[in-house]
């Protein structure tokens, strides 16, 4: 049973973590996000309450 595992880690499991990986990156960088993700990041310089 733990070499049917091992050789399933080895093989199939690294694929489809690199598979995800790659998912992620290309979800990350697809276009028409850069407006999303500058918004975001201006996010703590909305609040002008606790301004000195």
């Amino acid at each position: 049973m733990y070499t049917l595992l091992r050789q399933l880690a080895d093989s199939w499991a690294l694929l489809a973590l690199f598979l995800i990986f790659i998912g992620v990156i290309i979800w990350a960088f697809r276009p028409g996000t850069k407006e999303l993700y500058k918004n975001i990041a201006d996010t703590p310089f909305r609040n002008d309450e606790f301004k000195e």
